[in-house]
């Protein structure tokens, strides 16, 4: 009967270490920048009224008209920036992300 009790403790102890080893996922927040070609404050109110196409996990969207940019803060396990892309697209907005020039 002890060892029977004591396997069953090694298994439960076994079974908790396996749990604590592993590491919880991270939201990981991602703020992308999209040129897009938007030219109105109707288009960038387009834009901020319909963020739900956008897609899940969307934390913030800014809309610079004067520079043609959107800039896009999101959850980067729900979401990504070819979903974004087409999340605009629905929106008749053309976008693609910003590319930073190498120096």
């Amino acid at each position: 009967m002890k060892k029977l009790a004591m396997l069953c403790l090694a298994l439960v102890m076994g079974a908790g270490m396996t749990m604590a080893a592993k590491p919880a996922a991270e939201k990981k927040t991602v703020t992308t920048v999209f040129v897009t070609d938007i030219d109105c404050d109707h288009c960038a109110q387009k834009i901020m009224n319909n963020i739900p196409s956008l897609g899940k996990g969307i934390k913030d969207v800014q809309v610079d008209v004067v520079a043609k940019e959107v800039s896009v803060t999101y959850d980067a396990a729900k979401n990504s920036d070819q979903n974004i892309v087409k999340g605009l697209a629905s929106l008749k907005v053309k976008a693609q992300p910003k590319t930073v020039a190498a120096k």
